[in-house]
């Protein structure tokens, strides 16, 4: 594997597969709209950055010659179901077909655990239809993986950052969908079984589901960020019908929503390893546990210097 694509590759789980795949000296073309989006990874030797839409298909089809495998981490957490299913069903299904007529099989897709047509939200029935819709493509001649990662938490989450950040500002935390269940992997682990998965044909074939070592509730998650921030506050579980007129609330907000009513039909489906498909154990991966790895970063402010989030990133994998 000499060259790969990674695209989604400025996002939050793309930077750090970047990374991971500079390290080990494979070459990486990340494609984005805007440049300025890409100046974190753009001083990484290895990687090439072009500034393309890859939602356009002549675009698109220009850019795939020349690689050996392809990584698709495109996704949405809010929106209408078109656009859900745009971006979740109809992208990978052109991504696979465009591959194939540019002779290209390897890709690497990282979908969402719970991902499932059937599922409660859009969220999942949109990620499910999307790895069915790859898999119809194996008999073309597509050699697939899949990934489904738990919640990812990590330096630049938006995640325990947030929960971390509310409660500087909150005497109280209402809190919807406290009891739901997540088991969340760090983001450094994810972005190491992409780059296993490229690098070992065994893996060709299956799904994997990337989760870390311990179950949580988001009621607990949150108490973490609090005390690990040193700001804990009292957190006040809502009733689900509170839950979802405050998500109601936040989707009328402008803006990307905090929560959506489609992220909490989500949380009523665990968010946990179903133990029926392999896992980070199986890549040779050891997850990381959450506060040893939160604790380093939830009590410090993230600076804007991409020089000092890559030597932030570089700490927290010592």
């Amino acid at each position: 594997m000499k060259h790969v694509l990674v695209l989604g590759g400025t996002g939050f789980v793309g930077r750090h597969v970047c990374e991971w795949l500079n390290r080990v000296g494979v070459r990486v073309t990340v494609p984005t709209r805007h440049a300025e989006h890409a100046k974190s990874i753009q001083m990484l030797p290895m990687v090439d950055v072009i500034v393309a839409n890859v939602h356009d298909d002549r675009e698109l089809e220009r850019l795939l010659p020349g690689h050996d495998a392809v990584v698709n981490l495109i996704a949405i957490l809010h929106g209408n179901r078109r656009r859900f299913e745009q971006v979740h069903v109809e992208f990978p299904q052109r991504l696979a077909q465009a591959m194939l007529a540019a002779q290209i099989q390897r890709l690497v897709h990282v979908s969402a655990l719970g991902a499932d047509p059937q599922g409660p939200s859009l969220y999942q029935q949109t990620k499910g239809a999307g790895e069915a819709a790859l898999w119809s493509m194996t008999s073309a001649g597509l050699t697939l993986t899949v990934l489904r990662p738990s919640v990812i938490f990590g330096a630049e989450d938006r995640f325990l950052n947030l929960f971390a950040r509310l409660q500087r500002i909150l005497p109280v935390v209402p809190l919807a969908g406290a009891h739901a269940r997540f088991q969340p992997v760090w983001v450094g682990d994810v972005a190491h079984a992409i780059v296993e998965c490229l690098r070992r044909k065994d893996t060709i074939g299956k799904t994997f589901e990337c989760v870390g070592p311990e179950v949580w509730t988001l009621a607990d998650l949150v108490r973490l960020a609090g005390r690990l921030s040193g700001h804990p506050r009292p957190i006040i579980p809502l009733p689900r019908a509170l839950a979802y007129f405050q998500a109601l609330l936040m989707e009328l907000l402008p803006g990307e929503p905090l929560l959506s009513r489609d992220n909490l039909r989500s949380m009523e489906v665990d968010n946990v390893a179903t133990g029926t498909l392999p896992t980070l154990a199986d890549l040779g991966i050891t997850p990381s546990a959450v506060e040893p790895v939160a604790a380093r970063y939830l009590d410090l402010d993230g600076p804007a210097d991409p020089l000092i989030q890559l030597r932030r990133r570089a700490h927290l994998r010592r």
